[in-house]
């Protein structure tokens, strides 16, 4: 019986599929130098990535399916429900990252398949097995999820400078305090999976959002680091200063009253941080054009 295409849309997430793109087009344009073809390029790394993200939470999925079974966040996916079985799921998730990767190194360079690569490699083979293991596999999973942002600006044909890594720094720091309180909302569940989340153990949420606090003050320079680089400019500074002042109150409001509410007030506050931020960059940046 064949499968129905709209399991393999699910199986490939196209929610975090697209905000892998936002953060590749993202260090696309604000990428030093104009490449020749510049809307081909962009095109093709957007395809090349979105296929190497789709293999990647596909292939998570078939990793985790037996977590994803008792997970009621998780419960209606398609492989703890039976909709499909793991060997056709993987055989879509290989053919997809793979075809991703060699697409990226055929179209767009070989620097930009690397990183996707490392990308698909580090997220389920590095972060999907650390998180039954240790608490410490929430911060190894945000460097696989700040790497697409590296991969935007090397498809660019831009070398990666000072500015390329503080783009990565940026996406590094702000997935920790906007995963952090997604794990309090649902700490019974990851308690329920044997998943070792920092809030699985943490009763009153003290320790949970107190790291927060301390990853949401460490993004507040770091967000600034691409006007003094020269990325962007004055408008740019001003709208960072101001999200990631808004961050840190909402993550201090979630530690000084912990509960359920002030955790999806921080979530929803990281929610909109990123996409904000990095439209004013790519704005400011096209405007200096």
């Amino acid at each position: 019986m064949a499968t129905p295409v709209r399991v393999f849309v699910e199986l490939a997430k196209p929610r975090i599929v697209m905000l892998v793109i936002v953060t590749v087009v993202a260090g696309f344009l604000v990428a030093p130098g104009t490449p020749e073809a510049v809307a081909v390029t962009l095109a093709h790394a957007v395809i090349g990535t979105a296929l190497v993200a789709a293999g990647t939470n596909a292939l998570n999925q078939v990793a985790e399916r037996d977590v994803d079974a008792v997970m009621r966040r998780t419960q209606a996916r398609p492989l703890p429900t039976g909709r499909i079985d793991a060997r056709r799921a993987r055989g879509f998730a290989w053919a997809a990252g793979g075809l991703g990767v060699a697409y990226l190194a055929v179209m767009v360079n070989g620097l930009t398949a690397v990183l996707a690569a490392a990308t698909l490699v580090s997220y389920v083979y590095v972060y999907t097995p650390l998180k039954r293991r240790t608490t410490f596999a929430t911060v190894i999973g945000a460097v696989p999820g700040a790497l697409p942002v590296l991969g935007g600006w090397a498809a660019a044909g831009a070398p990666l400078t000072r500015n390329a890594w503080a783009l990565f720094w940026i996406l590094f720091l702000w997935q920790l305090p906007h995963f952090l309180a997604l794990a309090w909302i649902y700490r019974d569940d990851y308690r329920r999976a044997g998943l070792r989340m920092l809030s699985v153990n943490d009763p009153d949420g003290r320790r949970t959002f107190r790291q927060a606090v301390v990853y949401s003050l460490a993004l507040l320079p770091v967000s600034l680091a691409p006007t003094l680089g020269g990325v962007a400019g004055a408008p740019y500074f001003v709208g960072a200063l101001v999200l990631s002042l808004w961050l840190i109150w909402a993550s201090v409001r979630a530690l000084r009253g912990v509960s359920d509410r002030n955790a999806g007030r921080l979530f929803a506050a990281s929610v909109t941080y990123l996409p904000v931020l990095l439209g004013l960059m790519v704005l400011d940046k096209l405007a200096q054009l």
